[in-house]
């Protein structure tokens, strides 16, 4: 059985705000790769209940946050997606982060895609 592990290495301030954030993963050559964010998500099997940890260095650009939660949305339609199959919610996830895209001003106006029922 093959084991990976990654790592990730928070520099804080005097007042415990994240300066920086580096990451590792054994499967990858790179010694250490800097992020400006990170968002996490762990479900727990015995709680039945969703774990997180959500970090942002303090020179995180708000442009860029906005960015990062665009995106992220958009990965987790496609990984949802990919889990159960469920096309339907997957395209309706999708149609969300279309239209707060829009409302944050990252991305064209486009209209919604509306699956057909069978």
């Amino acid at each position: 059985m093959k084991k990976s592990e990654i790592k990730f290495a928070i520099t804080l301030d005097g007042k415990k705000v994240p300066e920086k954030i580096d990451w590792s993963a054994s499967d990858i050559q790179e010694q250490t790769t800097a992020a400006n964010a990170i968002m996490i998500a762990l479900w727990d099997a015995k709680e039945k209940n969703t774990l997180r940890i959500d970090l942002w260095t303090k020179n995180m650009m708000k442009g860029d946050m906005k960015k990062f939660y665009h995106q992220s949305l958009l990965f987790m339609a496609d990984n949802f997606e990919r889990a159960t199959g469920d096309v339907e919610t997957s395209q309706a996830m999708r149609n969300f982060a279309q239209m707060l895209g829009e409302k944050m001003n990252l991305v064209m106006e486009n209209k919604f895609v509306a699956l057909k029922s069978n």
